[in-house]
């Protein structure tokens, strides 16, 4: 599955490689809360960013309980995101912030690289196999343009 995650104004859009808008993430209310709607505005997740700007940490939320506490285990030596929850253990690993590997239980299930848009935004795409995948799983790319991608556009 390819996915294309792009920030525009104070929302993300998720499309499929056909331009299909699948989801998109909204900032909720003034703290740093991000819904994910699916495409008939339905709330799936919810992604809480938590920490500080050197050590962010994110929950997901799924119906008022925890399902995955992620964090950011180093932001510059071997930059990498971990995600953990009931049976399963992300590791979002990258070598230099921008193309990340997504390790679902130590097996490589997909990638996410970032790109820059043309007025300066960063742009995620997202492959994944069919298999691991899942509705939260684009919020992975959100996760990272939290952590990194200041220093990106920088």
């Amino acid at each position: 599955m390819e996915l294309t995650i792009a920030e525009k104004g104070n929302k993300y859009v998720v499309e499929d490689k056909k331009s299909r808008l699948l989801y998109t993430v909204k900032k909720k209310g003034f703290a740093q809360r991000y819904i994910l709607l699916d495409a008939s505005n339905y709330n799936l997740y919810t992604l809480i960013q938590e920490g500080d700007i050197r050590k962010p940490m994110f929950s997901v939320i799924l119906n008022d309980d925890l399902f995955l506490k992620m964090e950011c285990k180093s932001l510059f030596l071997d930059p990498t995101i971990t995600a953990e929850g009931k049976d399963m253990k992300f590791a979002i690993a990258s070598k230099d912030r921008k193309n990340f590997e997504i390790i679902l239980n130590d097996v490589k299930v997909g990638s996410i690289t970032t790109k820059f848009g043309v007025s300066g935004t960063l742009q995620y795409d997202l492959e994944i196999i069919n298999t691991a995948f899942d509705d939260y799983i684009p919020l992975f790319a959100v996760a990272i343009d939290k952590a990194f991608g200041e220093m990106n556009r920088n």
